[in-house]
């Protein structure tokens, strides 16, 4: 009986020490956890949903036609200014042509708009000396008049005492006649030339218009011309679409021979050495998260082994639902909480991510250290 109260004892006692190590272990644990977050854990906020993406470049015609040749394909590397696709610039070359013979044809009637402003002014002066000969003339006739009247006067007077013969009255009548029609011709020359001048002057006006406070260069129908031979100068260089940045060609749907429209997508351009990372993160841990802290990433496609170091750059302006094609309503009677995640955009190191190049979409995972705000 001492015996088995012994062993009874002793197997508790074992038991207890087993208890006491394990609840040691437990609170040693607890603490280094506890420890742990209190001192680093709760500096850092991590999610892995996150996703690479980039800005993309769409590739679309500026001018329509018919496709002559496609030079890269997908995935395709290309750098900015290599050309994508050429656009047959036969129509373009044609449009060109007809707009530089319009400029041409434009600086001409400009031109011919001065010389006849030249020609104008010579016949406003030629009239203007030709009205003064016909008011000279006019003066001229009206003393031929006047002194014919005179004298056919005096010889009426003379006539009745005998002397002043019927012959002389006669011809001073014929030249008082005479002045009276050449006064009446002076005046209606007079009368003619001030016309003359005025349709010269009125003439000269208008054509003034078209020049006025102006050059042939800075004529407005030589502007209106060379606008119209520049945009078919741009549209005729727009027939080879180049890549506006460097990149990987993405989605190509163009062939030679299809004819396209203005604006309608070719391929996409993907800047793969301007990706950057959408890290979705839950709105609760964004309360220390600030623009500039340092964020260490790893891509699913490398595994741990590549790490990729970045700074927090900006926040979305909505979460993920708020943008989504059919957003939540949740003014609605049976509405449930559910925690939204806002997208924090993340910039890469441009030194590792030439070193371990990275595409768009592909999975990440992102650690923030939240120590620097």
């Amino acid at each position: 009986m001492n015996q088995d109260t012994t062993l009874d004892t002793a197997t508790r006692r074992r038991r207890n020490n087993r208890l006491t190590a394990l609840a040691l272990a437990v609170v040693a644990i607890g603490g280094a956890s506890t420890a742990y977050w209190l001192l680093h854990g709760q500096h850092f906020v991590s999610t892995d949903n996150a996703y690479t993406a980039a800005e993309l470049a769409q590739i679309t015609p500026a001018v329509g036609g018919t496709v002559a040749e496609v030079k890269v394909s997908d995935t395709q590397t290309v750098k900015k200014g290599d050309v994508l696709v050429v656009i047959d610039p036969t129509d373009a070359r044609l449009a060109l042509a007809f707009a530089e013979a319009e400029l041409d044809r434009t600086i001409r009637r400009v031109q011919g708009y001065q010389a006849t402003d030249r020609s104008l002014a010579e016949q406003v002066a030629a009239h203007s000396a030709d009205e003064k000969r016909a008011a000279a003339q006019l003066a001229a006739a009206q003393a031929d008049f006047e002194r014919a009247g005179i004298d056919l006067k005096r010889r009426e007077a003379l006539v009745g005492s005998g002397s002043v013969s019927g012959d002389e009255l006669t011809r001073a009548q014929n030249a008082y006649a005479a002045a009276r029609a050449a006064l009446d011709a002076a005046q209606a020359a007079a009368t003619q030339a001030r016309a003359g001048t005025a349709a010269a002057v009125a003439a000269q006006e208008a054509n003034a218009t078209l020049i006025v406070r102006t050059t042939t260069d800075t004529n407005p129908e030589v502007l209106a011309a060379r606008a119209r031979a520049e945009q078919a100068r741009v549209d005729f260089e727009r027939t080879v679409i180049r890549a506006p940045i460097d990149g990987v060609v993405a989605k190509r749907t163009v062939q030679a021979g299809q004819r396209v429209a203005a604006g309608v997508p070719l391929m996409s351009v993907v800047p793969v050495g301007q990706i950057y990372v959408d890290a979705n993160f839950k709105e609760r841990q964004l309360e220390k998260v600030r623009v500039g802290q340092p964020v260490e990433l790893h891509a699913d496609l490398y595994g741990k082994s590549v790490v990729y170091h970045g700074v927090v750059e900006g926040f979305s302006g909505g979460s993920g639902s708020a943008f989504s094609a059919i957003p939540a309503q949740n003014a609605t009677g049976n509405w449930i909480k559910v925690v939204q995640r806002l997208p924090v955009r993340v910039k890469l190191d441009a030194g590792e991510l030439a070193a371990n190049p990275l595409r768009v979409g592909l999975s990440m995972t992102a650690e923030i250290d939240t120590r620097s705000n």
